[in-house]
């Protein structure tokens, strides 16, 4: 018999109890709860301050409602902040830290929509799912699809609906959309702002064809505010208006280059307004209209919705619910976490607190803004930036972000709002940094975080643990150590070589990963080391084998390094494939390989044949076509 079998077989009471949930929360009167979400926009609103946006629906709501000012997702791009979402983990406990790669989670792991069914709540989604590990709608929803509403619901049972809408995607501001869009009146024929008139922020280069992009993209965002309307109009019409709490938020920062994807407000900090029907007002943190500053997360959203619901939040979620009957103190930080996005790997952590952000860069021989495939297919402004860049006519503002990272980054939020000035280096913010530093250090340790293991260890350490969780978890995971040598890689200092030489010798395979990264960080500066290089370029593992390979061909020719590079392009395991072919670019964009051996060691790689599209091909054909 399945669940709603039973239910109706024995009465909701009988199988709350039976399922273990809070009975009093059942039995008591309850908000229905709707998320209104909107994809890939930062808080390009009226109501927020922007002064591009027209955004009528949504400035009505913010300014009868509660407009939070230091919300983020935990994560700048969809999959890994949904993950985060979903199960109210940190995505980088879980090992879901990496966009698309659908990691398996334990399965005594329970998604807020499964504890709210359970709690005779009715909960739909339409649709997007999009999370980082395998799923069953059936598990997580009553109803997942297209035709999802909470006008499904039996009767009596209150909601809790999520509506999502594409239209703020940044795939929605291609030529081809643009013009379909204009062809069927649902945005002007030109854009609504003047070019002229648009602001734009201090790291773009100022030209007549990226002020265009930026005012196209604000039609883009009228109209989901339009949706945004007619949601609001419908869930009035249904008679339910008065008895719903209303979430608004973006899925994460914004759909214009250096939003999604990247670490700083532009890619993290969102916007969320909560309004609350004058039944539930007393349930608000300020009053309607008014700012809250508290700092909250992704991961306190289903914790909150749970509290709101009168469920107790489970022990394992990371969030912290900021509303209702299990509300908590409220949270110094917010922790930011990315790793791979599509085909580039780039490892960041972050704190946020309401004044101050603290970045640690893992991956400082990278650029900010790596050439991923799809945004600059779907961007013109992501490439028009680029030439700018390349042509040599941009700022230092502007070109700072295609160029590689320090280790560390420090901003004073309301000084820097666009986090141009890096104060991690000053003597006077020394102290600041050095905080900041430490609750980083103690996050990553705490919540052992996961996103240290490189992605092709991913494979094996599951089949011996059975998830990347249940491995983080255990003693075996060193995170500390690991963490430590993290940190001193990333600060690219040669005085302190003598730690990668010791960790070069470590049992722990991850540690030597690191060790490898961190003279492959410090490139030419390590070569006093080479000899350290060339035994981790025999380690037993891939993983540590590919950054000691393109470390000594930084130094120069080497051609056991190259056969190492082309092994690894042509083994099984993908995520190897990938590492590999992303060692070979950046030696060709760079200067340490020409276009024709770049290829040779690419070429006739195995093809992915399921888990998403071969992200190998798409850096082959770019080095094909540069």
């Amino acid at each position: 018999m399945n669940r709603r079998h039973f239910v109706k077989s024995c009465g909701l009471g009988t199988f709350l109890a039976a399922s273990g949930v809070n009975l009093f929360a059942a039995e008591q009167e309850r908000p229905n709860i709707l998320w209104l979400t909107s994809e890939d926009n930062s808080p390009y609103l009226g109501c927020y301050g922007d002064e591009n946006a027209k955004t009528p629906n949504l400035d009505k709501l913010g300014f009868n409602g509660v407009r939070f000012k230091n919300a983020f997702a935990n994560a700048p791009v969809c999959s890994v902040a949904r993950s985060t979402l979903i199960t109210g983990m940190y995505a980088s406990s879980l090992g879901l830290q990496n966009h698309r790669s659908s990691v398996e989670i334990p399965k005594g792991l329970k998604t807020y929509g499964e504890l709210l069914q359970q709690a005779g709540y009715y909960c739909t989604n339409k649709k997007k799912t999009d999370y980082n590990f395998p799923w069953n709608d059936r598990d997580i929803w009553d109803e997942c699809s297209w035709n999802a509403h909470y006008k499904n619901r039996p009767a009596g049972n209150p909601f809790m609906a999520v509506f999502n809408t594409t239209i703020s995607h940044e795939g929605q501001i291609t030529d081809s959309r643009v013009k379909q869009r204009r062809d069927k009146g649902l945005i002007p024929k030109t854009p609504r702002l003047s070019p002229s008139e648009v602001k734009l922020p201090p790291y773009y280069p100022d030209t007549k064809e990226i002020r265009y992009n930026v005012a196209v993209y604000y039609d883009n965002m009228t109209l989901m505010d339009k949706w945004i309307g007619d949601k609001l109009e419908e869930l009035k019409k249904s008679g339910e208006a008065e008895n719903t709490i209303i979430f608004y938020y973006g899925d994460h920062g914004g759909a214009l280059p250096r939003g999604k994807r990247n670490i700083h407000d532009s890619g993290t900090r969102v916007p969320f307004i909560v309004y609350f029907p004058e039944k539930w007002k007393h349930l608000a943190p300020v009053k309607p209209g008014q700012w809250c500053e508290d700092v909250v997360t992704f991961a306190d959203f289903p914790a909150t919705v749970l509290s709101l619901a009168g469920v107790k939040p489970p022990e394992n979620y990371d969030g912290r619910a900021f509303l209702g009957k299990y509300k908590q103190p409220k949270r110094e930080y917010a922790y930011l976490y990315r790793n791979r996005m599509d085909e580039r790997y780039d490892a960041v952590r972050a704190v946020r607190t309401e004044k101050w952000r603290y970045v640690r860069n893992y991956t400082p021989h990278r650029p900010w803004g790596q050439q991923y495939g799809y945004p600059f297919r779907v961007q013109n402004i992501m490439g028009l930036w680029y030439e700018e860049y390349k042509q040599g006519r941009c700022s230092w503002e502007e070109a700072r972000y295609w160029q590689k990272k320090p280790g560390k980054e420090l901003y004073f939020i309301p000084d820097d709002p666009h986090e141009m000035n890096n104060l991690a280096y000053s003597v006077e913010n020394a102290s600041k940094q050095r905080e900041l530093e430490e609750k980083l250090k103690n996050e990553i340790v705490k919540t052992r975080d996961a996103g240290f293991i490189p992605e092709g260890m991913f494979e094996k350490i599951a089949e011996k643990y059975g998830t990347i969780y249940d491995f983080a978890q255990s003693k075996d995971y060193q995170i500390q150590r690991i963490a430590e040598i993290a940190k001193i890689a990333s600060d690219g200092d040669p005085e302190k070589m003598a730690v990668f030489e010791m960790a070069a010798g470590a049992k722990c395979p991850i540690i030597r990963y690191w060790a490898a990264t961190g003279y492959l960080i410090l490139g030419r500066k390590a070569r006093p080391h080479i000899q350290t290089i060339q035994k981790l370029l025999k380690d037993e593992k891939l993983d540590v084998q590919i950054p000691a390979a393109e470390t000594l061909l930084r130094f120069g020719g080497h051609s056991q390094a190259e056969q190492v590079l082309k092994d690894a392009c042509h083994t099984k395991n993908h995520y190897h494939r990938l590492a590999a072919a992303n060692s070979v670019q950046m030696l060709f964009l760079e200067g340490f390989m020409d276009k024709a051996k770049a290829l040779s060691l690419i070429q006739n790689f195995p093809k992915r044949k399921s888990g998403g599209p071969d992200l190998v091909n798409i850096i082959y054909s770019q080095i094909e076509s540069a």
